[in-house]
């Protein structure tokens, strides 16, 4: 699967499953870990479980072992590593405090200027 393809999958899940505020970032020529970045946030702890669990087994149907996952335990934080693309689902407070989307809008405005 491409990884446009992979990232298509992906935000149409999150959809399906109530995700709110999805955003995809291509991060190709800001880093070499990922082509594509998908920040998605859930209401409540379970949700950004169910959320990520959604992801993980959709992955998993279509051949795709996920590379790692982290924050399943906490729910406050999930990053699931796909290779093409990296999500991150989130409480709100927690997308808010961290602000990914703005430290990587950052980075490509610096690479941008280079």
């Amino acid at each position: 699967m491409r990884p446009a393809q992979l990232s298509k999958l992906i935000v149409g899940v999150l959809d399906q499953f109530k995700a709110v505020d999805i955003r995809v970032m291509d991060v190709r020529g800001m880093t070499t870990i990922t082509d594509f970045m998908i920040i998605a946030s859930g209401k409540s702890d379970r949700q950004v479980k169910a959320l990520a669990d959604k992801v993980i087994e959709t992955a998993k149907e279509r051949g795709i072992a996920p590379l790692g996952i982290e924050g399943q335990r906490e729910g406050e934080w999930i990053l699931v590593d796909l290779g093409d693309a990296v999500v991150h689902v989130m409480r709100p407070v927690v997308r808010q405090f961290y602000q990914l989307e703005k430290l990587w809008t950052r980075l490509d405005q610096r690479l941008s200027a280079s």
